[in-house]
């Protein structure tokens, strides 16, 4: 009698530990989180036709004005860019460098002589920030509200105008600004 006492109390313990434990906390890959900015080029005379933007290369700047390599925004031609906005501030800044190339002075070993060619524009996106539980496993993502695209005038901007498309960067399912180049 003891023993079925003994087994009962064990399987009533297994139980209660069995189901006290909880599901893997892990965020679906399919999951809806914080979106990137989604950019399309287009020929400033017709307005309404792509043109590519030949050898564009993007760089991120930082709060001390350090540029930043984003590891997906190499050098290329493209009609449309995926660029990543800062989730801890409310402006990204960005230099979009048109026809980006380096000459490096017949001396390839030394790069402290080389000069970067093209024409550099540099961009600053603002926008407001709204923080959204997606789940405990993915936590928060955000949403991005009140785009303004601002391009720095310097004199020799290859960005001629820009327009907001959409103005939150809630999804990339379509183009959030149009640049006319």
């Amino acid at each position: 009698m003891k023993y079925i006492k003994i087994v009962t109390f064990a399987f009533f313990l297994m139980t209660v530990l069995l189901s006290s434990c909880e599901k893997d906390d892990i965020c679906a890959q399919a999951t809806p989180t914080t979106s990137k900015l989604i950019l399309r080029f287009y020929d400033f005379s017709t307005k309404d036709e792509t043109k590519s933007a030949s050898l564009l290369r993007v760089t991120g700047i930082d709060d001390a004005n350090e540029e930043i390599t984003i590891s997906n925004l190499s050098v290329g031609t493209t009609d449309s860019i995926v660029i990543p906005l800062r989730t801890d501030a409310d402006e990204s800044k960005f230099t979009f460098h048109l026809d980006y190339e380096i000459d490096d002075n017949d001396t390839p070993e030394d790069p402290d002589d080389d000069i970067i060619l093209g024409n550099p524009d540099i961009v600053t996106i603002s926008y407001e920030r709204e923080e959204v539980y997606v789940s405990r496993a993915c936590g928060f993502k955000t949403i991005f509200n009140a785009l303004i695209f601002n391009v720095e005038d310097d004199g020799d901007n290859w960005i001629l105008t820009s327009e907001i498309i959409n103005a939150t960067v809630e999804n990339e399912i379509s183009a959030h600004v149009k640049i006319l180049h």
